[in-house]
């Protein structure tokens, strides 16, 4: 579902640094009604507004694309995905009055807290528009979540694990993750032929062993809601982990997690602010 979409600027606000295209991702998302009985199988729902950037159109038509979804009798909330400069006062204002009797989050695409890596991509905002945006959704008391990806060309692993920190000082909720896809016919696939020495694909396991460095520095209470991503892989340009499954993957990292004895949160600091 699409809240009025801006035009692309290097990297959508939902999935791969390449474009969403056919990435897997949920669009409802069912929730357990507290005021049926269970044996009913009673659900609600949160419709989520995942593709591009969904606070883009005039506030008067975010409300009647979103109280139309709201006005279903099964849909208790929504989710809003969107980017950092695609939001004002005004508009999370409205959303703060929303979230009085419906749930109400919103979801920025930030994908590095690295300036550099920022402008590398074209994505149209620095690190600390995300911050702004983040915290002005925070102080009005709304859940908020963001995604980041691992792997942009120039980024080093080090890099990635530093940058925790920066994620460990925002207002945040919950986190997603994934790696970095490459697809055909897009930009970022010329960019890797000119220089593939830029680009960094981890085997799975290498990966699952860098995200559980990455987890056991993150914030103990932040909600990791994602760690990897899949699509077809006839759409990928570069290595590419073939038909492997986001469960399969999931499977993999928590038995990863049990032979090592790590946790999330087992050490972890905030970026300190003058040391930027």
């Amino acid at each position: 579902m699409s809240g009025g979409s801006t035009p692309m600027r290097g990297i959508s606000a939902g999935c791969s640094a390449a474009g969403s295209r056919n990435s897997r991702s949920m669009r409802v998302l069912p929730v357990p009604t507290a005021t049926e009985p269970l044996e009913k199988e009673a659900r609600r729902y949160l419709v989520y507004f995942q593709s591009f950037s969904n606070t883009y159109a005039p506030l008067e038509r975010l409300k009647e694309l979103y109280g139309e979804a709201l006005a279903h009798p099964e849909v208790a909330g929504i989710v809003v995905g969107t980017r950092p400069d695609c939001v004002d006062e005004e508009k999370l204002d409205w959303f703060a009055e929303l979230a009085r009797d419906r749930y109400v989050a919103l979801e920025y695409g930030i994908e590095s807290t690295y300036d550099a890596s920022l402008r590398a991509v074209n994505r149209g905002h620095d690190f600390a528009c995300a911050r702004r945006a983040v915290e002005m959704t925070a102080e009005r008391g709304l859940p908020v979540g963001a995604h980041f990806i691992l792997g942009l060309p120039g980024e080093t692993d080090e890099m990635l694990l530093a940058q925790t920190e920066r994620i460990n000082a925002l207002p945040l909720t919950t986190v997603k993750f994934h790696q970095l896809q490459v697809f055909r016919s897009t930009p970022m696939a010329a960019e890797y032929d000119a220089d593939p020495g830029r680009f960094r694909f981890w085997e799975p396991g290498e990966y699952i062993d860098l995200f559980i460095e990455i987890l056991r520095r993150l914030r103990p209470d932040l909600v990791v809601e994602r760690f990897a991503s899949e699509a077809p892989p006839r759409y990928h340009y570069g290595r590419n982990w073939g038909l492997i499954r986001n469960e399969q993957l999931l499977a993999r990292l928590e038995k990863r997690l049990e032979e090592r004895n790590a946790y999330q949160g087992e050490f972890f600091t905030i970026f300190a602010e003058n040391n930027s």
